[in-house]
């Protein structure tokens, strides 16, 4: 197993399915699971000791309103972890996106864009890849597809 993605409820798998599904590309294993950092704090503690004993990497931590997941995980786990603030609130994830990026000196947690969690589990990749060549290959491989797309998309202007 080397990445996990974790969120506070079910609902929040419509945004994080995305990293599931971007590393299941690159044929990296994830584990995924909802943890409440407020309903199940005694859940989220065991799971960062569950998954140093079973490899995991890299955590990708969805999370919305008050969005302390990615910050409590970080606090329980020498790991990165990745935050994915999630729109759920009226105030459009904006919340959730500042309580994940204002973290404490000293407990760090990337943050990627609101919903957007295609981005965590590519950084995740990179994580993972300044350890496997042959993954690294692949990115290389994913980036010029995308540029080769994007100089494609000219085509639509005609």
């Amino acid at each position: 197993m080397k990445v996990a993605v974790v969120m506070g409820s079910d609902s929040d798998w419509k945004v994080m399915k995305a990293a599931k599904d971007i590393m299941t590309e690159f044929g990296v294993e994830v584990h995924a699971e909802v943890i409440s950092a407020h309903r199940t704090p005694e859940d989220l503690e065991k799971f960062t000791s569950w998954a140093k004993k079973n490899n995991v990497k890299v955590i990708i931590a969805g999370a919305g309103g008050a969005a302390h997941l990615p910050g409590m995980l970080a606090s329980y786990t020498t790991l990165p972890v990745i935050g994915v603030p999630v729109n759920v609130t009226a105030m459009n994830g904006l919340d959730a996106l500042l309580s994940i990026v204002q973290m404490p000196k000293g407990i760090p947690v990337a943050t990627v864009a609101i919903d957007n969690s295609t981005n965590a589990g590519l950084l995740a990749l990179r994580i993972l890849a300044t350890n496997s060549p042959e993954l690294d290959l692949k990115l290389v491989s994913y980036r010029q597809k995308l540029a080769e797309e994007s100089r494609q998309k000219t085509q639509n202007l005609k």
